[in-house]
């Protein structure tokens, strides 16, 4: 059997394609603590995928004064100084970005950041990397709501369930496989376990288009499976 391609490979971008998170949580600590509160890990922890607009109101209940607005512009600002000092690449991230452009694939950025921190993410790739961003300042519900993947599959023009995503966060695994697109968890700071990923990698490291066709063609046979007409036995 040939094996299919995905119909558009949606990417995830803090944790999964960059190493992000220590960034968000080193300018979460620093401003909760300019107001003179504390922030600890496990509270870092729980904001992992997570939209930035409950980061700004957990940033508000620690005591910051600043309107949500202006912390999700703050706390991007600051993230986005330290990537210019060094992009943290995931392993095999952008290898396999790379592969999937060269195979003709299209390709969404679906992120809970914001806009302009995703245009700057991307301005340290050296390729023309996707055709679609979906931020968290264009939807309306933060993953793990589906809206942001199923934005991303209609402004593809394609249908959610015949893409793939990629995703290190429960909430993010959460958001793409509630919008019917076939999930690949790739664990990072937190287990994905018990999560509703479709398969777990532990690294993108060696990992290629390939890969990607074969999971596209094991849910399209299941598929076929599933709506194949039962036979009864019987003869004429």
């Amino acid at each position: 059997m040939t094996e299919l391609y995905p119909a558009a490979v949606l990417w995830d971008l803090d944790g999964t394609l960059v190493d992000t998170e220590p960034y968000w949580m080193n300018a979460q600590t620093a401003l909760i603590e300019s107001y003179g509160g504390s922030w600890s890990h496990e509270e870092a922890m729980d904001l992992v995928g997570s939209g930035l607009w409950r980061t700004a109101q957990t940033m508000q209940r620690h005591g910051v004064t600043l309107s949500e607005d202006d912390i999700v512009s703050l706390l991007s600002e600051q993230v986005m100084q330290q990537i210019s000092v060094s992009v943290p690449w995931r392993p095999g991230a952008k290898e396999l970005l790379l592969a999937i452009r060269q195979a003709g694939i299209p390709t969404a950025l679906v992120t809970m950041s914001i806009g302009r921190m995703a245009a700057h993410v991307a301005s340290f790739i050296p390729f023309d990397a996707f055709d679609v961003v979906v931020s968290g300042d264009r939807v309306t519900n933060a993953k793990p709501h589906p809206e942001a993947y199923l934005l991303a599959a209609a402004e593809l023009g394609v249908d959610a369930a015949e893409c793939i995503a990629i995703e290190d966060s429960i909430a993010g695994v959460a958001s793409a496989a509630a919008a019917g697109v076939l999930t690949v968890g790739v664990p990072h700071l937190l287990s994905l376990d018990d999560s509703p990923a479709d398969v777990l990698w532990p690294t993108l490291a060696g990992r290629g288009v390939a890969d990607l066709a074969k999971l596209s063609s094991g849910r399209a046979a299941r598929r076929s499976a599933a709506t194949a007409p039962a036979s009864t036995g019987a003869t004429s």
